[in-house]
């Protein structure tokens, strides 16, 4: 069967390669056969579209995933989309290469063995390391997707899933992590501050830590501050788009800001409920 060459060349995929749209090259759908004989499918459509031409972006990746096949594909697919990638077949390894250098963001699968994908978030944030992560998970309960986030995890995406919106979803990680506003933007609200620029967050004159979705949150609601914003509003100006959840992801990282930057008199963030959540001096 002829074809495209290239990013496909590098990754191993058992099973199937089935050209997609007639008789040209649109995509390309692929399957493979994991460790616990599950098929898995991702749907390829961009390569053919742009001439199998590269994408520069030089954001640096880290994808940890036990299962061999799917962690080659990944490593092909995003090289041709202009990311540096590296890789590790478990949560041991990811840990290992994490501090070795420095990442611009993880992909991180849930279920692996000896350290799974939560435990490896969590060590992460709990040695003070913000690297993104974006989790790939085939478990989709809610709960389970819930509790990744609360451990420190930007975003997740089920398998089986589409190139193309893992690509989407990473660059949208991306963007959040080094958003920033020209001219060096300086928000206040009362006591608070969040220096644009500088990437400073400072409550009382004491600096803050903040991980980069944290960051943009508080960031869009300075921006609207003595608004309230909704839920469906804050996923879609800091997640970039909307989860398909019930808004706890909202919930979790409000919580987040209001342990770091709002446990002390006045209180400055406000839960209008029914409606959403407001930024302002005064409730």
């Amino acid at each position: 069967m002829g074809g495209p060459r290239g990013p496909l060349a590098l990754a191993r995929v058992a099973a199937l390669v089935v050209p997609v749209g007639g008789g040209r090259w649109k995509g390309l759908r692929l399957r493979w056969f994991s460790a616990d004989s599950q098929v898995q499918m991702i749907q390829w459509s961009p390569w053919l579209r742009s001439g199998w031409g590269l994408l520069m972006s030089g954001e640096r990746l880290l994808v940890v995933d036990d299962d061999e096949n799917l962690r080659s594909m990944l490593c092909a697919a995003l090289r041709h989309h202009g990311f540096v990638v590296s890789t590790a077949s478990d949560g041991v390894e990811g840990l290992a290469a994490l501090q070795g250098s420095k990442r611009d963001l993880v992909v991180l699968d849930v279920m692996m063995p000896r350290i799974d994908g939560f435990e490896v978030c969590r060590r992460m944030r709990a040695a003070g390391d913000d690297t993104p992560v974006l989790f790939l998970t085939a478990r989709d309960a809610s709960r389970d997707k819930v509790h990744g986030l609360q451990l420190g995890a930007d975003d997740y995406l089920d398998k089986p899933f589409s190139l193309d919106e893992l690509v989407a979803r990473i660059q949208a990680i991306l963007r959040r992590a080094g958003a920033g506003s020209p001219g060096g933007t300086l928000l206040e609200c009362g006591d608070l501050s969040l220096d644009d620029e500088a990437h400073i967050v400072s409550k009382a004159g004491r600096q803050v830590h903040l991980s980069p979705t944290e960051f943009n949150l508080l960031r869009y609601l300075l921006l609207n501050q003595g608004r309230v914003v909704s839920k469906p509003q804050i996923l879609e100006h800091v997640w970039g788009y909307g989860f398909e959840t019930d808004g706890g992801v909202v919930e979790t990282y409000i919580g987040y800001l209001r342990r770091k930057v709002d446990m002390t008199q006045p209180r400055l963030l406000h839960t209008i409920r029914g409606v959403g959540y407001t930024l302002r001096v005064r409730p």
